[in-house]
């Protein structure tokens, strides 16, 4: 099977397919959505799996009472704090050598740097700010722990963003997932799940790098 089509189709078509998940396996479907979150927050070569659809998918599958959502809640928390910490200790432990990575099939130099800059302009909110923020949030651990923030600061951060994060959205697809009109349009609103707080992120991070630019020409 050819993993690009079937990708794009789950994750524009997250809704069917965890609905068949949980009809066919049941409790098995937690497991799976943990991997899932854990594995995008905690290696940074897998920022296009999907966070932010899923999880409000997730919340109206809990509102249809499919699922649990206090163990919903807590079990994609406890994923994604975990995987930020994993990252973060990937980048710790590789530290500069990064910088002279080039782009490839796993790791994509560009979309580090935007987080890098991004991290530089915003530091330690940034992991709080990225979780919001596709591919940013794959990044954003990684930097921190390239950058040497204290383990400590970063777990702070770490779990106020993951509780508000999964928490959050969670709780939108709860109360907004089953409205006929989100339910109709749910693709159109997964792509601006996706391209919007993208985005935003790329332009933040656009402006920060320019910044920096213009900082070290005036210097030199």
């Amino acid at each position: 099977m050819d993993i690009a089509p079937f990708l794009i189709d789950f994750i524009l078509h997250i809704d069917k397919h965890l609905l068949l998940f949980v009809r066919d396996f049941g409790p098995w479907v937690y497991a799976l959505l943990f991997l899932i979150i854990f594995v995008e927050t905690g290696v940074v070569v897998m920022p296009f799996l999907p966070g932010d659809s899923l999880l409000f998918v997730v919340g109206a599958l809990c509102a249809a009472g499919m699922m649990s959502l206090p163990l919903s809640i807590g079990l994609l928390v406890v994923a994604a704090v975990l995987g930020n910490q994993s990252n973060y200790t990937i980048g710790k432990f590789i530290g500069p050598k990064v910088f002279q990575w080039e782009n490839s099939r796993l790791f994509n130099k560009k979309a580090f740097e935007q987080a890098n800059a991004f991290y530089e302009k915003h530091g330690g909110i940034t992991i709080v700010a990225a979780r919001f923020m596709p591919f940013a949030r794959t990044f954003a651990p990684f930097v921190a722990g390239v950058s040497q923030m204290s383990r400590g600061k970063f777990t702070l951060y770490d779990v106020g963003g993951g509780v508000l994060w999964v928490g959050g959205v969670t709780m939108a697809g709860y109360f907004f997932g089953n409205i006929p009109f989100v339910k109709a349009h749910l693709d159109k609103i997964i792509w601006a799940m996706i391209f919007i707080p993208g985005g935003l992120a790329v332009l933040g991070s656009w402006r920060a790098s320019r910044k920096a630019k213009a900082q070290a020409a005036a210097q030199a």
